[in-house]
């Protein structure tokens, strides 16, 4: 009699064909159906067989039934506990990617999608798995990148330096230019770099083996764009006084030159400060330490690198310097000129 069903309310009954014909959990449909199929008459070998179950199941499912009424018919959750990606979680995870994981406890010195998992999981009290935030990752605009070295020194008189240059810019006119000035390498020894070739074959630049080098110094007008520069056999402090002079012999009229220059040993060598001494129309302000970016001219040396020297094929410094003086005497003024596009 344990197995039988007499009593079954119409609401109750409604309810669990309800389930049976609506209910996407398979296993909630079949413990409904069972139930129904109890009430009108059939026993718990009939019911076995046209369910599928055993019976030993149905038997279980019956004095639930009968114990708990219809929630007992609900099956439990299995497997993990239920989640979903939520603002919170991205928001956090964008936040742990700028910071270090040894703030948080952890041992390494940089983040994994593993690591950045286990964080989250224990701050939200999850069991997101470390694949699902792997994808997520570059969906919120965080990559997998190699890290860009960079130096931890500080230059204590950054800010007065700074000032000095801001100041020099704002009253810049032709009574009064400033210059960009700084030094490059040309080396015969090509400097190799990328450029399109066809796929399986590595294109292939001559080297003539043992290196030769020359040097420019050049002065870009801040206001004008002009280039003024000069070439020298060695990097030292006389090509920075060849440099001077071309600017003294170029801008007579101006009643001051000053010139915007890295703290490099030839701006600061016993030599220029005796040269300076005698020229009181020239004032050199020095940049930051480590901070090449504030130099404008950077920007055309690599453009003449760019252009001249990477990937070069001359065999001589002779036919080099002679396209290293086409694109100096053409790239005024910059940035603007199209040197890269002339035909010279």
């Amino acid at each position: 009699m344990n197995n039988i069903i007499t009593e079954l309310s119409r609401p109750v009954r409604r309810r669990l064909k309800k389930v049976v014909q609506f209910n996407k959990d398979g296993n909630y449909r079949r413990r409904a159906k069972a139930i129904l199929l109890l009430y009108e008459g059939y026993n718990r070998k009939q019911v076995s067989q046209l369910l599928s179950a055993s019976r030993t199941s149905i038997r279980k499912w019956i004095q639930r039934f009968k114990q708990f009424g219809e929630s007992a018919l609900v099956p439990e959750n299995r497997g993990r506990t239920p989640y979903s990606i939520n603002e919170a979680i991205c928001t956090r995870l964008l936040e742990l990617v700028q910071k270090q994981p040894k703030e948080f406890g952890w041992f390494s010195s940089r983040w994994t999608s593993e690591l950045l998992t286990r964080q989250v999981n224990e701050e939200f009290q999850t069991q997101i798995h470390s694949s699902t935030v792997r994808r997520l990752l570059p969906k919120l605009g965080i990559k997998w990148k190699r890290a860009s070295p960079t130096l931890c020194i500080q230059d204590k008189e950054k800010a007065h330096k700074m000032k000095k240059i801001e100041q020099a810019l704002h009253t810049a006119n032709a009574e009064h230019p400033v210059f960009y000035v700084d030094e490059a390498d040309v080396d015969l020894n090509p400097r190799i770099g990328s450029c399109w070739s066809i796929k399986g074959q590595q294109t292939r630049i001559p080297t003539p083996g043992k290196n030769q080098k020359n040097y420019l110094a050049g002065a870009l007008n801040a206001k004008t764009g002009q280039v003024v520069w000069v070439e020298w056999e060695s990097k030292n402090s006389f090509l920075f006084l060849r440099l001077m002079a071309e600017l003294r012999k170029r801008y007579r009229q101006a009643k001051t030159i000053r010139l915007i220059a890295d703290n490099y040993v030839i701006h600061k060598s016993q030599i220029t400060k005796t040269f300076l001494s005698h020229n009181k129309k020239f004032e050199l302000i020095f940049q930051p330490v480590y901070h090449p970016w504030v130099n404008r001219i950077e920007l055309l040396w690599k453009q003449l690198h760019d252009t001249v020297t990477r990937n070069h094929r001359h065999s001589t410094m002779k036919s080099l310097m002679e396209d290293v003086r086409k694109f100096m005497n053409n790239v005024s003024p910059f940035p603007g000129s199209e040197i890269q596009q002339k035909r010279l």
